[in-house]
């Protein structure tokens, strides 16, 4: 056997997992007869206190699928904050409303360089989810707003 080879070793792994998924019906967006315009969640992210992580990330691709059949425009923003509380990045997505004909909105963003740093910055995720005025809807309105998203970690282990 020949250990030395090992001196050349590069392994480029590859992770892809789901990150955020939501469904929410028309009709959630109504409460007592008042619509409320606006979501927000918070979450606390713990992964890049991990130093494989921080050492070996070399890329992140976040990707996002939205699905509105619901006939408001939305947007989405996924803001990226630091330990201090500070707001180090934002994703916006705008989703259109829904008129009967198939409305998928998809984007990717790429973490990579100064972008990739920010990122293993983050601390917290928050994400709002904001519909745009138009046309109240009521406890019966049809329709649902959807997204599902993904990231795929790259990293180079060597």
């Amino acid at each position: 056997m020949d250990f030395n080879q090992t001196k050349n070793l590069r392994l480029e792994p590859t992770y892809v997992a789901n990150l955020v998924y939501f469904d929410i019906p028309a009709n959630e967006f109504v409460t007592n007869g008042v619509e409320n315009s606006q979501f927000i969640d918070r979450s606390t992210v713990d992964l890049f206190n991990n130093t494989f992580f921080v050492n070996d990330l070399a890329k992140v691709e976040l990707d996002f699928e939205i699905n509105n059949t619901i006939a408001r425009a939305y947007t989405i923003n996924v803001k990226l904050f630091n330990a201090n509380g500070i707001q180090i990045d934002t994703i916006s997505i705008d989703v259109p409303s829904y008129y009967g004909a198939p409305n998928v909105i998809t984007k990717k963003e790429v973490f990579q360089g100064t972008r990739l740093a920010t990122l293993k910055n983050t601390t917290r995720i928050e994400m709002t989810l904001r519909m745009a005025s138009g046309t109240a809807l009521t406890e019966s309105s049809t329709g649902n707003i959807k997204m599902r998203s993904g990231i795929t970690a790259y990293f180079v282990i060597q």
